[in-house]
Formats: structure tokens, C-alpha cells, sequence
């Protein structure tokens, strides 16, 4: 197993944003001396009530200067707010800033708040991201001038002035459950996952297809599958329950899902699951501000260390992960507790978990 200290830089009542990012890196500091993986965050635009994280290359540089050992990643470009070749660059840069540490991740954006101001094409998400995915990959193997030819993006005769350390580019992530897009990620390598709002019996069927399909292509190594997930961890479970009750449910009324003009996150979830056609990620969403329901079906990872070890066992031998996306820093949390949590995750639960494979 692996596992992130995940970000979506969620504001904080009475921060400044400034004050944020100063926790963000202290919360990266703590997880780098602890063994954690990796360190994700996500790109968000145009709302302050939820995520003050509108450029993760900047996340990727800040959390650089501060650890040593975590793998960095944005979680990740949102691809059609770009062009492709800007990702590429940026990428090589970062990935010398980081010593050869950067895990690439791009994805195809679901909020179509994020693309109105950029004059960014909603509709064509999709494809746009996955040509990016070719002409990245293009971009970063080139070891002299590269062109590419697709339906959105062409090129002729481009040299990239900075090639990443890594060869032939960094490890490159989509999170998707998307059947066509997983059978194109297992032929490309390119690492995947999903978020606890979505049933995992459901799923787990697309990544057990996903990971035929990557042996079939014969890479070298197995895949990686994350999962997101809110996480806090204390001595006891009574404790854990009674700290947790207040952050989640603030946490899904008045930061995550919500608009910038407000509203209530977790019933605007739940509609935009129904309108995808998601009854089942519907039914989650609607229970999310209940931390008993989520911890008992295992859809938030809450409680001493050894609940929380069985916890992810069993949920990742359901869903068919191998990497915890933890968010830890989940609605008003106290900086004390965000850090014992945090703390107690590294110190007790990775090692339990470090040997085990669910797949």
C-alpha cells in the first residue's frame, strides 16, 4: 500500500489564505518526516468558500522547498484550461525542482464554473485531455525538437528548453471510471483512481478490467489505483467519533461542493450525482455530513489506529486500490488535532499497511 497527504487547500474559518498555505507546508513537513508517499493537490477556480488552490504548480514548488522524500503532484492540471505544451513545461521545470519527484496528474475538470472565465470548451473535455495526455508524453520523451498532429492541438518543430529528470517523463496519472478511458490509460501507463463518493462495488468491476489490461500491455510494474478520503485518526474511537462529527459536517455545508455564492454542499452532491446518473454516489453524498454512516461502510476513515487499519483493508480489497488519498485537514479542524491525526496515520497505520497488496 501507499498513501498521500491529499489537498484541496479548503479555507478555513478566521485564515487568511496566506495563514493556509503556511499550515499547508507544515502539514507536509510533519507527513515527509513520516513516511507518507506523496503529496497531491488539487487545481479549483473562482470559489472562496471552498478550494484556495487555483495553481498547483505553485503547490508542487512551495511543497519542494519544505520536504525531501515525498513524491509531489498536482491532482491534477485540469488539461482543457491549458495549453498542452504549457502542462509539458511546466512539468520538465518542476520536476527538476523536485530532484526527479514529480508525479504528474492531469484530469478533465467535471465543474463547468471552472471553464466559463477561461473560454475553456466544457463540452470537449474529454478528448482534449486525452490528446494532452499523447502530446505530454510527446513533449516530455523528445529529446530534441518533437511535432504532433490531433483533432485539437498541432505542432511543428518544438524543443521544450528544460527536459525532465525523469526518463522517459514522470509517472502521469488520470483519475477516471470511465470504461474507454481506463482501457486507454492500462495501454498507456498511466496510473488512475477515484473518490469515496462513488460505491466502490459498483466500480470495482472497471478497475479489475483496468489492470487485465495494463498486464496485457506489459509494463514493467503494477499500477497504481488511488482512493480519496476524508481521514482523522485519534487515541480512541469515541474520540475520534466525537472530534469528527463537527468537522464533517462543516466540512459538507459549508466548504466542499458548494458554489462561490454558497449553498449547501453535500445536497448539491448529491443532485449532480443524480443528473450523472449515479444514483448510488447520490445516496453517499446525501449521508455525508453523517460520520457514523460513512465510518460504519467504511467510506471515511475514522477512529483509533486499529480501526482504521481494518478500515482500509477491507475497503481496499472491495474497491481495488493500493493508494490511500488521504485529506486530513477536513473542515474547522484544530491545527493540534490535524497534526495528532496526521501524526498517529504515519506513525501506526502506514507500517501496519506498508506489506499489504490488494492486488
Amino acid at each position: 500500500m501507499k498513501f498521500a497527504h491529499f489537498s484541496h487547500v479548503w479555507n478555513k474559518p478566521g485564515m487568511t489564505a496566506a495563514a493556509r498555505y503556511h499550515q499547508l507546508w507544515r502539514e507536509l513537513s510533519v507527513a515527509d518526516e513520516l513516511g507518507f508517499d506523496y503529496g497531491f493537490s488539487v487545481e479549483h477556480h473562482f470559489n472562496p468558500n471552498e478550494s484556495w488552490m487555483p495553481a498547483p504548480s505553485i503547490y508542487c514548488t512551495g511543497a519542494a522547498a519544505r520536504t525531501r522524500h515525498l513524491r509531489i503532484g498536482p491532482m491534477g492540471f485540469i488539461a482543457p484550461l491549458y495549453n498542452p505544451v504549457r502542462i509539458a513545461a511546466e512539468a520538465a521545470v518542476l520536476d527538476n525542482i523536485l530532484d526527479g519527484r514529480l508525479e504528474l496528474g492531469l484530469v478533465a475538470g467535471i465543474v463547468p464554473d471552472f471553464f466559463g472565465p477561461y473560454g475553456a470548451d466544457f463540452n470537449n473535455r474529454r478528448d482534449l485531455t486525452h490528446e494532452a495526455l499523447a502530446l505530454v508524453k510527446r513533449a516530455l520523451s523528445a529529446r530534441e525538437a518533437f511535432g504532433f498532429t490531433g483533432a485539437h492541438y498541432r505542432y511543428e518543430n518544438v524543443t521544450l528548453g528544460v527536459k525532465p529528470l525523469q526518463q522517459p517523463h514522470p509517472p502521469i496519472w488520470i483519475h477516471s471510471r470511465d470504461a474507454d478511458t481506463l482501457a486507454l490509460l492500462a495501454r498507456e501507463g498511466v496510473h488512475t483512481g477515484y473518490l469515496f463518493l462513488v460505491p466502490r462495488d459498483e466500480v470495482a468491476p472497471h478497475y479489475r478490467e483496468y489492470l487485465r489490461l495494463w498486464h496485457q500491455a506489459g509494463h514493467p510494474a503494477k499500477p497504481n489505483i488511488g482512493y480519496w478520503i476524508l481521514v482523522y485518526v485519534d487515541e480512541t474511537d469515541a474520540k475520534a467519533m466525537a472530534k469528527a462529527k463537527p468537522l464533517f459536517e462543516h466540512c459538507f455545508t459549508h466548504v466542499f461542493g458548494t458554489r462561490a455564492e454558497g449553498g449547501i454542499g453535500y445536497l448539491r452532491l448529491a443532485e449532480n450525482h443524480a443528473k450523472r446518473g449515479n444514483p448510488g454516489g447520490a445516496e453517499i453524498a446525501r449521508h455525508a455530513i453523517d460520520v457514523e454512516y460513512l465510518r460504519g461502510r467504511n467510506l471515511a476513515f475514522v477512529g483509533a489506529p486499529e480501526t482504521v487499519i481494518k478500515q482500509i483493508r477491507e475497503a481496499a480489497t472491495e474497491g481495488l486500490f493500493n493508494a490511500v488519498l488521504g485529506e486530513f485537514n477536513i473542515g474547522a479542524i484544530e491545527e493540534a488535532d490535524l497534526m495528532r491525526s496526521i501524526k498517529l496515520f504515519g506513525q501506526e497505520v502506514i507500517p501496519a499497511l506498508r506489506e499489504f497488496e490488494p492486488y
